[in-house]
């Protein structure tokens, strides 16, 4: 079992009007620590690009414990939590850590491989299983497309809004 850690230093632009770390840092942090993991392992873009297959997260959740501030350095961890018998389903776990250890906030990720071209799941390549496998755990759960049916939204479509009449034009007061 291994772990990936990605360093950041918190930016001022990072922050929100509470002055800790904006909720769209954290998941832009764990964005940027899946890319890094890739090309770390040798299925960065290009390589992606050459098998014709793209990662695409369909449900994320976090729990946070402790705030992060501007200034400060955050680590944010990778591990395989779930993953199809095919990897064509996965599961990603990150944990943010101060440089002391303190765990500030936990998030999941999960997610599928698409064909690139026809836009549907597909089976990643082997290289990039085994270096899933690498980073699973003894906890790695083996999920199904009975789990992707179990995520907590589903879609309810609408009467298309321009069908509607519900767009009114408000008029400015220089407008009047």
């Amino acid at each position: 079992m291994s772990v990936y850690h990605h360093k950041f230093e918190v930016r001022w632009s990072d922050i929100d009007a509470n002055k800790h770390l904006a909720n769209s840092s954290y998941v832009q942090y764990c964005a940027q620590t899946r890319m890094a993991f890739m090309n770390t392992h040798q299925m960065g873009l290009k390589e992606l690009s050459r098998w014709g297959i793209g990662p695409v997260i369909l449900h994320e959740r976090y729990s946070f414990f402790k705030e992060i501030y501007a200034d400060q350095t955050v680590y944010v961890s990778l591990e395989i939590a779930g993953m199809s018998e095919d990897a064509s389903i996965y599961q990603f776990v990150h944990k943010f850590y101060l440089p002391d250890g303190t765990h500030c906030a936990t998030s999941e990720a999960t997610g599928i491989w698409i064909d690139m071209m026809l836009r549907k799941t597909t089976t990643p390549p082997e290289e990039i299983v085994e270096v899933m496998n690498e980073f699973s755990t003894e906890n790695t759960k083996i999920l199904t497309r009975e789990d992707l049916r179990a995520l907590p939204f589903k879609p309810e479509n609408v009467e298309a809004f321009h069908k509607r009449g519900t767009f009114t034009w408000k008029k400015g007061k220089e407008e009047d």
